[in-house]
């Protein structure tokens, strides 16, 4: 077919449809990391925008945009994609900032490792977190969800119909709220064997002052640490698993609120 036969305006209409899917895998887990070639994420949101451009022709009207209307248009596209990334990247970030707290009371504090996807420095709890956590989310088949995300996207909100009312905002302070008392929650097994056994280690430090508790302490809590992340290493699944459903219901919850 020669390019020159496509009307300008569903070469708009693409081009806008490539651009809110490029922003939302961008912001997906593992798709957004640099172990990630851009070719294949570029590849991934043209092919993934090539099949759902004939269902998004629909609900965009055929008409023939300025160079400032559509460079408008675009930018909202994408703003778009980002918000409905930063909400499914909200989980992620407590089930690794929940490591980052495990790691420090451990005595992790100054074991970091490079992180591809953040291109940072994080805890080797906060790495190991992550990774448990991308694994149940393709285990499970979740990455499904942002496929039917993406396409519900194009009903609910058309191009160029993105609107920060006033009810988005609390919306997404919320669920940052939410992330925090997550990754608490995640940690909290931890974090309270670990305050028995430094209360146990200040006794005995008080009942034996000859005893070096600092040197003991080390292996006692990266012991216990290990042992308790062991033991409930299986509920994880389910935990994540019921926070990945309700994000679910969060993206549509967002969806009317824009």
């Amino acid at each position: 077919m020669d390019i020159q036969l496509v009307p300008i305006e569903q070469f708009q209409t693409f081009l806008l449809c490539f651009s809110r899917v490029m922003a939302i895998l961008s912001a997906i887990p593992v798709i957004n990391s640099r172990q990630a070639p851009p070719q294949v994420r570029i590849g991934l949101a043209f092919a993934t925008a090539l099949l759902l451009f004939p269902l998004m022709a629909k609900h965009t009207p055929q008409i023939q945009f300025s160079l400032v209307q559509f460079s408008l248009v675009m930018v909202n596209e994408v703003l778009i994609g980002l918000l409905l990334g930063l909400v499914a990247r909200l989980i992620f970030t407590a089930v690794s900032f929940g490591g980052t707290i495990i790691g420090y009371q451990m005595g992790f504090a100054a074991a970091n490792i490079f992180d591809p996807q953040t291109t940072q420095q994080l805890s080797i709890m906060s790495q190991f977190s992550n990774i448990i956590a991308i694994l149940i989310f393709l285990a499970l088949n979740l990455h499904h969800i942002f496929f039917k995300v993406i396409v519900d996207s194009y009903i609910l909100l058309p191009p160029g119909t993105l609107n920060l009312s006033g009810q988005a905002v609390p919306l997404l302070m919320d669920l940052a709220g939410h992330m925090f008392l997550l990754s608490v929650t995640l940690s909290a097994p931890v974090l309270a064997l670990l305050l028995i056994s430094n209360l146990v280690l200040g006794i005995l430090a008080r009942v034996f002052p000859q005893l070096n508790v600092f040197l003991l302490s080390f292996p006692m809590n990266i012991g216990i640490s290990l042992l308790v992340i062991g033991l409930t290493l299986h509920i994880l699944p389910f935990m994540l698993s019921r926070e990945f459903d309700t994000m679910g219901t969060n993206f549509y919850r967002f969806f009317r609120m824009l």
